[in-house]
């Protein structure tokens, strides 16, 4: 399973923020969108950082309530890992097992934002794949016997 077919099931749609945008206003978004984190980018599609649930909690516990003032730059990660639409569901496994991270922007050949998956997208379609295999083997035990 690839990326691409990740991103035809649930969609392309990425939410992001300016770089001056809030803390406490990326924290709201994160809470209406019911999602993990949010890519700080720069115009149509380039990717500043992203910043999570687990980078805001660590703020605040760190500098109290004033974190939620601050612009999310000061907070988000600048190097972002990513990954295209051509990776397997084994490497982006591997990518968020190996950097401890849950989100990983989609970016295409121009490095522009195409899209995000998270961890419970790949263990989803992932779930499913062995489900249809095992239906399979199913299928043909009992039409061989």
């Amino acid at each position: 399973m690839t990326v691409a077919r990740i991103l035809s099931v649930k969609g392309r749609n990425v939410v992001t923020a300016p770089p001056t945008t809030t803390v406490a206003e990326v924290a709201r978004t994160l809470a209406e969108h019911r999602i993990g984190a949010v890519v700080v980018a720069v115009g149509p599609g380039k990717i500043k950082g992203i910043v999570s649930e687990r980078d805001i909690v660590r703020a605040v516990g760190l500098e109290g309530p004033e974190a939620l003032t601050k612009p999310v730059s000061a907070i988000m990660t600048s190097t972002v890992k990513t990954c295209q639409e051509s990776d397997t569901e084994g490497a982006l496994m591997a990518l968020m097992t190996a950097h401890r991270i849950r989100h990983l922007p989609v970016v295409n050949k121009d490095e522009q934002l195409a899209g995000m998956v998270s961890i419970g997208d790949v263990v989803k379609h992932h779930i499913e794949a062995i489900e249809r295999e095992a239906e399979e083997m199913r299928a043909y035990i009992a039409t061989s016997g």
